[in-house]
Protein backbone atom coordinates (compact mmCIF):
# COMPACT_ATOMS: atom_id res chain seq x y z
CA UNK A 1 0.00 0.00 0.00
CA UNK A 2 0.98 3.57 -1.10
CA UNK A 3 1.52 5.34 2.08
CA UNK A 4 1.68 8.66 0.10
CA UNK A 5 -1.25 8.09 -2.06
CA UNK A 6 -3.05 7.45 1.78
CA UNK A 7 -1.66 10.61 3.10
CA UNK A 8 -2.79 12.97 0.02
CA UNK A 9 -6.23 11.17 0.22
CA UNK A 10 -6.54 12.09 3.83
CA UNK A 11 -5.17 15.49 3.06
CA UNK A 12 -7.72 16.10 0.28
CA UNK A 13 -10.58 14.92 2.32
CA UNK A 14 -9.53 16.94 4.86
CA UNK A 15 -9.26 20.35 3.09
CA UNK A 16 -12.67 19.78 1.70
CA UNK A 17 -14.53 18.90 5.20
CA UNK A 18 -12.68 22.14 5.91
CA UNK A 19 -13.88 23.99 2.90
CA UNK A 20 -17.53 22.91 3.68
CA UNK A 21 -17.51 23.47 6.46
CA UNK A 22 -16.42 27.39 6.18
CA UNK A 23 -18.96 27.63 3.63
CA UNK A 24 -21.73 26.35 5.75
CA UNK A 25 -20.82 28.46 8.62
CA UNK A 26 -21.29 31.68 6.37
CA UNK A 27 -24.48 30.76 4.90
CA UNK A 28 -25.98 30.29 8.48
CA UNK A 29 -24.73 33.93 9.36
CA UNK A 30 -26.12 35.14 6.50
CA UNK A 31 -29.31 32.94 6.50
CA UNK A 32 -30.32 32.78 9.99
CA UNK A 33 -33.53 34.29 11.15
CA UNK A 34 -33.46 35.91 14.35
CA UNK A 35 -35.91 34.92 17.32
CA UNK A 36 -37.53 37.31 19.14
CA UNK A 37 -36.58 36.09 22.98
CA UNK A 38 -40.70 36.95 23.79
CA UNK A 39 -41.29 33.68 21.15
CA UNK A 40 -39.07 31.60 23.35
CA UNK A 41 -40.21 33.00 26.39
CA UNK A 42 -44.10 32.86 25.49
CA UNK A 43 -43.47 29.09 24.47
CA UNK A 44 -41.86 28.15 27.38
CA UNK A 45 -44.97 29.22 28.90
CA UNK A 46 -47.43 27.06 27.16
CA UNK A 47 -48.34 23.74 28.33
CA UNK A 48 -46.56 22.28 25.35
CA UNK A 49 -49.44 19.83 24.62
CA UNK A 50 -49.42 20.94 21.07
CA UNK A 51 -52.96 20.19 20.84
CA UNK A 52 -53.93 22.34 17.80
CA UNK A 53 -56.71 23.97 20.12
CA UNK A 54 -55.50 27.67 19.39
CA UNK A 55 -55.72 27.28 15.41
CA UNK A 56 -52.62 27.08 14.87
CA UNK A 57 -49.94 24.37 14.22
CA UNK A 58 -49.13 23.25 17.67
CA UNK A 59 -47.63 25.73 20.58
CA UNK A 60 -44.58 27.32 18.88
CA UNK A 61 -47.20 28.37 15.95
CA UNK A 62 -48.90 29.66 19.09
CA UNK A 63 -45.46 31.46 20.14
CA UNK A 64 -45.32 32.84 17.16
CA UNK A 65 -48.54 34.10 16.16
CA UNK A 66 -48.59 36.20 19.76
CA UNK A 67 -45.67 37.72 19.09
CA UNK A 68 -46.19 39.47 15.87
CA UNK A 69 -49.43 40.63 17.34
CA UNK A 70 -52.02 37.66 15.33
CA UNK A 71 -53.34 36.08 18.38
CA UNK A 72 -54.02 36.96 21.84
CA UNK A 73 -52.26 36.61 24.78
CA UNK A 74 -55.54 34.48 25.83
CA UNK A 75 -55.58 32.07 23.10
CA UNK A 76 -54.30 28.75 24.36
CA UNK A 77 -57.42 27.05 25.95
CA UNK A 78 -55.31 24.47 27.63
CA UNK A 79 -53.87 26.87 30.10
CA UNK A 80 -56.54 28.78 30.76
CA UNK A 81 -55.86 32.49 33.01
CA UNK A 82 -52.32 31.60 34.59
CA UNK A 83 -51.20 30.98 31.16
CA UNK A 84 -52.52 33.97 29.70
CA UNK A 85 -51.29 36.00 32.98
CA UNK A 86 -48.01 34.61 32.37
CA UNK A 87 -48.21 35.52 28.35
CA UNK A 88 -49.75 38.76 28.76
CA UNK A 89 -46.79 39.88 31.48
CA UNK A 90 -44.15 39.39 28.43
CA UNK A 91 -45.67 40.88 25.96
CA UNK A 92 -46.76 43.48 28.69
CA UNK A 93 -50.37 43.36 27.44
CA UNK A 94 -53.54 42.78 30.30
CA UNK A 95 -54.48 39.19 29.54
CA UNK A 96 -58.43 40.00 31.03
CA UNK A 97 -60.48 37.77 31.84
CA UNK A 98 -60.18 34.88 30.91
CA UNK A 99 -63.71 32.20 31.30
CA UNK A 100 -62.51 28.76 31.78
CA UNK A 101 -64.57 26.69 29.37
CA UNK A 102 -65.83 22.67 28.67
CA UNK A 103 -66.72 20.42 26.19
CA UNK A 104 -70.54 19.47 26.40
CA UNK A 105 -72.44 16.92 24.66
CA UNK A 106 -76.35 17.96 23.49
CA UNK A 107 -77.79 14.46 23.50
CA UNK A 108 -78.94 12.28 26.22
CA UNK A 109 -80.22 9.46 24.34
CA UNK A 110 -78.72 6.63 25.85
CA UNK A 111 -79.23 2.84 24.78
CA UNK A 112 -82.65 2.91 27.10
CA UNK A 113 -83.92 6.29 25.44
CA UNK A 114 -83.44 6.41 21.91
CA UNK A 115 -84.60 3.93 19.67
CA UNK A 116 -82.60 1.82 16.97
CA UNK A 117 -83.78 1.01 13.43
CA UNK A 118 -80.96 -1.70 13.35
CA UNK A 119 -78.13 -3.60 15.45
CA UNK A 120 -75.36 -2.83 13.74
CA UNK A 121 -71.80 -4.82 13.63
CA UNK A 122 -68.41 -3.20 12.29
CA UNK A 123 -66.07 -0.28 12.65
CA UNK A 124 -66.77 1.33 15.44
CA UNK A 125 -66.47 4.82 13.85
CA UNK A 126 -68.73 7.82 13.83
CA UNK A 127 -67.56 8.84 10.77
CA UNK A 128 -68.23 5.94 8.95
CA UNK A 129 -71.76 5.86 9.59
CA UNK A 130 -72.23 8.16 6.49
CA UNK A 131 -71.88 5.47 4.49
CA UNK A 132 -74.72 3.37 6.58
CA UNK A 133 -78.11 2.61 5.95
CA UNK A 134 -80.02 6.07 7.92
CA UNK A 135 -76.78 7.54 8.74
CA UNK A 136 -76.48 5.08 11.46
CA UNK A 137 -78.28 2.85 13.44
CA UNK A 138 -80.32 5.16 15.82
CA UNK A 139 -83.55 6.63 14.85
CA UNK A 140 -82.75 10.09 15.76
CA UNK A 141 -80.60 11.64 12.71
CA UNK A 142 -79.61 14.26 15.51
CA UNK A 143 -78.45 12.25 18.01
CA UNK A 144 -75.06 10.84 19.49
CA UNK A 145 -73.96 7.78 17.64
CA UNK A 146 -72.09 6.59 20.10
CA UNK A 147 -68.85 4.79 18.44
CA UNK A 148 -66.31 7.26 20.17
CA UNK A 149 -65.05 9.66 17.63
CA UNK A 150 -64.89 12.14 20.10
CA UNK A 151 -62.72 9.79 22.19
CA UNK A 152 -60.24 9.14 19.74
CA UNK A 153 -59.39 13.07 19.28
CA UNK A 154 -59.50 13.80 22.69
CA UNK A 155 -56.17 13.99 23.65
CA UNK A 156 -56.70 14.43 27.59
CA UNK A 157 -58.91 11.47 27.83
CA UNK A 158 -61.99 13.73 29.06
CA UNK A 159 -64.34 11.91 26.59
CA UNK A 160 -65.85 8.35 27.20
CA UNK A 161 -68.97 6.38 25.77
CA UNK A 162 -71.14 5.84 28.87
CA UNK A 163 -74.52 3.69 28.00
CA UNK A 164 -74.22 4.65 24.17
CA UNK A 165 -73.62 8.18 24.52
CA UNK A 166 -70.34 10.09 24.49
CA UNK A 167 -69.94 12.04 27.82
CA UNK A 168 -67.49 14.73 29.26
CA UNK A 169 -64.99 14.70 32.40
CA UNK A 170 -65.52 18.31 32.62
CA UNK A 171 -62.49 18.63 35.20
CA UNK A 172 -60.36 16.51 32.49
CA UNK A 173 -61.68 18.63 29.34
CA UNK A 174 -58.92 21.42 28.41
CA UNK A 175 -61.38 22.82 26.08
CA UNK A 176 -59.06 22.34 23.15
CA UNK A 177 -62.69 21.80 20.93
CA UNK A 178 -60.69 18.39 18.88
CA UNK A 179 -64.40 16.34 20.19
CA UNK A 180 -66.02 19.56 18.63
CA UNK A 181 -64.47 18.74 14.68
CA UNK A 182 -64.58 14.94 15.30
CA UNK A 183 -68.39 15.03 15.71
CA UNK A 184 -70.09 14.18 12.80
CA UNK A 185 -73.24 15.40 13.95
CA UNK A 186 -71.89 19.05 15.59
CA UNK A 187 -73.10 18.00 19.15
CA UNK A 188 -70.60 19.58 21.48
CA UNK A 189 -69.79 22.83 22.32
CA UNK A 190 -68.26 24.94 24.45
CA UNK A 191 -69.89 26.37 27.54
CA UNK A 192 -68.99 27.56 30.97
CA UNK A 193 -67.69 25.50 32.98
CA UNK A 194 -69.40 27.61 35.91
CA UNK A 195 -72.38 27.05 33.22
CA UNK A 196 -75.62 25.77 35.76
CA UNK A 197 -77.96 24.33 32.99
CA UNK A 198 -77.56 23.15 29.40
CA UNK A 199 -79.87 21.61 26.79
CA UNK A 200 -78.78 18.30 26.51
CA UNK A 201 -80.48 17.64 22.83
CA UNK A 202 -79.76 19.20 19.26
CA UNK A 203 -83.08 17.53 17.48
CA UNK A 204 -84.66 20.35 15.34
CA UNK A 205 -87.79 18.22 14.76
CA UNK A 206 -90.94 18.93 15.72
CA UNK A 207 -92.16 17.33 19.11
CA UNK A 208 -94.38 14.75 18.20
CA UNK A 209 -91.34 13.27 15.56
CA UNK A 210 -89.18 13.28 18.67
CA UNK A 211 -90.85 11.30 20.64
CA UNK A 212 -91.45 8.25 18.29
CA UNK A 213 -87.66 8.11 18.40
CA UNK A 214 -86.65 8.91 21.69
CA UNK A 215 -87.95 9.33 25.43
CA UNK A 216 -86.26 12.37 26.50
CA UNK A 217 -85.08 14.65 23.55
CA UNK A 218 -86.42 18.68 23.65
CA UNK A 219 -90.21 19.17 22.23
CA UNK A 220 -89.69 22.75 21.96
CA UNK A 221 -92.63 22.84 24.31
CA UNK A 222 -91.50 26.67 25.16
CA UNK A 223 -92.32 25.65 28.80
CA UNK A 224 -88.92 26.44 29.95
CA UNK A 225 -88.74 30.11 28.22
CA UNK A 226 -92.21 30.56 29.86
CA UNK A 227 -90.61 29.97 33.29
CA UNK A 228 -87.01 31.96 32.43
CA UNK A 229 -87.66 35.66 34.55
CA UNK A 230 -83.82 35.81 33.10
CA UNK A 231 -84.63 36.03 29.46
CA UNK A 232 -81.80 33.43 29.24
CA UNK A 233 -84.19 30.50 27.13
CA UNK A 234 -85.47 30.95 23.67
CA UNK A 235 -86.72 27.92 21.16
CA UNK A 236 -85.34 28.38 17.42
CA UNK A 237 -85.91 25.61 14.78
CA UNK A 238 -87.93 23.57 17.69
CA UNK A 239 -84.80 23.10 20.46
CA UNK A 240 -84.74 25.14 23.32
CA UNK A 241 -81.29 27.09 24.30
CA UNK A 242 -79.81 28.73 27.01
CA UNK A 243 -77.84 32.47 27.02
CA UNK A 244 -75.21 31.77 29.08
CA UNK A 245 -74.47 35.20 29.83
CA UNK A 246 -78.06 36.04 30.73
CA UNK A 247 -78.76 32.34 32.83
CA UNK A 248 -78.54 33.12 36.92
CA UNK A 249 -78.77 29.31 37.57
CA UNK A 250 -81.69 30.02 39.35
CA UNK A 251 -82.96 26.01 38.44
CA UNK A 252 -86.76 27.20 37.07
CA UNK A 253 -86.43 26.01 33.09
CA UNK A 254 -85.07 22.66 34.05
CA UNK A 255 -88.28 22.34 36.82
CA UNK A 256 -90.48 22.99 33.94
CA UNK A 257 -89.30 20.85 31.33
CA UNK A 258 -91.42 17.94 30.79
CA UNK A 259 -88.95 15.77 29.23
CA UNK A 260 -85.63 16.92 32.02
CA UNK A 261 -83.73 17.42 29.54
CA UNK A 262 -82.19 20.33 30.81
CA UNK A 263 -79.76 19.10 32.97
CA UNK A 264 -77.23 20.72 36.10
Amino acid sequence: MDIQAIIIAAVVVGGVGIVIGIILGIAGEKFKVEVDPREEAILDALPGNNCGGCGYAGCSGLAGAIVKGEAEVNACPVGGAPVAAAIGSIMGQDAGESVRMTAFVKCAGTCESAKQNYDYYGIEDCSMMGFMPSGGPKSCDYGCLGFGSCVKACPFDAVHIVDGIARVDKDACKACGKCIKACPKNLIELIPYEAKHAVQCNSEDVGKNVMKVCKVGCIGCRMCVKACEAGAVTVENNIAHIDQTKCTGCGACAEKCPKKIITK
